[in-house]
């Protein structure tokens, strides 16, 4: 070998070597790969940021643990990952607190329509006492652990039609997650809930298999409904969020070294998609009209008002003293 090829040879050596000592760590190289499942697309924050706690929690738990995520329903829909968690077949979840409600009633209140005043009404909720109580309650039932919360929007309605007052609900078929109080804000306003899962929602709007369905503005971007629906109504009847829940069978396998690890992990990546979200909603109504679509600003006081006729009703899964402690928050 000639000392200039020598030289080529160590040289490009030298270079892989810089590569490789820039490339993040894989879960796969932790110890134990936790299986972090969700049913939202991998451009969401709720996906990045849960990417990124990977490299956070093999840091902290000096490679013991990893974390690879499963984004879009890959492991399943809402109720199969929540199911998971309890089966060991999924070890982190994102999920509404009204599918963690199916197991614990309680914890969904915090998922019912026009329960917060305003943001800070729910960011201060997320700090209460209250919402401890509601977790710990929720572990007491499941066995699972509530670890952080996620801010997931104000939910909006989208339609081929203006909808600006109760009225216009009127016998409108409208998609909503498969768990029961979803369903409250269209019965208290005449419509028709029909429960679809997820990935299936854009195709049934396509096909006019309903006339229209909910979620926040960054989630309408996300899954293109824009696309399929010419109005976004601006009725912010739920201010929602998501519960990162670890499964009982995996936190009790954990240290109390690691768990803590975890759980700062988690919460760090709450505040990361948490914020990526505020800032993504405050642009967002101004860039669907650029693109052609009809934004209606919306009186909520009317839709207020019929709804909180059903806050403590039938539906209902608190007791009217939880109610009433969530309300006082802030006061």
């Amino acid at each position: 070998m000639t000392n200039r090829l020598k030289q080529t040879t160590i040289l490009a050596a030298a270079g892989a070597i810089a590569v490789m000592s820039v490339v993040p760590a894989t879960a796969q190289e932790a110890d134990r790969v936790l299986k972090f499942a969700h049913v939202y697309e991998t451009s969401e924050p709720y996906h990045t940021c849960a990417v990124d706690a990977n490299a956070a929690l093999m840091e902290a738990t000096e490679n013991r643990y990893g974390i690879e995520v499963f984004p879009a329903s890959s492991l399943g829909k809402e109720v199969d990952i929540n199911e998971g968690l309890g089966l060991g077949t999924v070890d982190i979840i994102y999920t509404g607190q009204l599918f963690a409600g199916r197991a614990y009633g309680p914890i969904a209140i915090g998922g019912a329509p026009y329960m917060f005043r305003d943001y800070d009404h729910w960011e201060a909720f997320t700090k209460s006492d209250l919402f401890g109580e509601l977790s710990q309650g929720y572990t007491d039932a499941t066995g699972n652990h509530i670890v952080a919360m996620t801010y997931y929007g104000n939910r909006h309605v989208t339609s081929n039609k203006p909808i600006t007052s109760p009225a216009d609900m009127e016998g409108l078929k409208i998609r909503v997650p498969n768990a029961p109080l979803y369903m409250m804000f269209p019965e208290a306003t005449g419509g028709n809930p029909t429960p679809i899962a997820f990935a299936e929602v854009y195709l049934a709007l396509q096909q006019g298999t309903v006339d229209a369905q909910e979620n926040p503005l960054p989630t309408i971007q996300a899954k293109k409904f824009y696309e399929v629906q010419s109005n976004i109504n601006l009725t912010g009847h739920i201010t929602d969020a998501l519960l990162t829940i670890v499964g009982g069978p995996t936190w009790d396998s954990m240290d109390a070294a690691d768990q803590e690890a975890l759980t700062g992990v988690l919460q760090d990546t709450a505040v990361c998609a948490t914020d990526a979200i505020r800032s993504s909603e405050a642009e967002l109504a101004q860039w669907f009209r650029d693109e052609g679509v009809t934004v209606n600003e919306v009186d909520r006081g009317p839709f207020i008002e019929a709804v909180k006729a059903m806050h403590n009703g039938d539906m209902a899964t608190w007791d009217q003293e939880t109610y009433d402690k969530l309300q006082a928050i802030g006061q």
